[in-house]
């Protein structure tokens, strides 16, 4: 797995505790946001991040985006 900073940590551990695990369980980035208790921009920059290196999923929806953490 792709080496993560402390951040995207916290933001990964928070959507699993959101059960954010498989595509028919996502969240959106203010679900996210409110778990971790971290400012939104700092949030979605660490989910394009996470996005980018594999570990995460983003599902594009008519309203907001959700995201589940991608199996290993």
């Amino acid at each position: 797995m792709a080496e993560l900073t402390p951040i995207e940590e916290v933001i990964v551990k928070a959507m699993q505790e959101l059960g954010a695990t498989k595509d028919s369980v996502i969240k959106t980035a203010d679900d996210i946001t409110k778990k971790c208790n971290r400012p939104k921009g700092l949030v979605t920059n660490a989910l394009v991040s996470l996005t980018q290196k594999g570990v995460i999923k983003r599902v594009a929806r008519e309203k907001a985006a959700g995201y589940y953490v991608i199996p290993k």
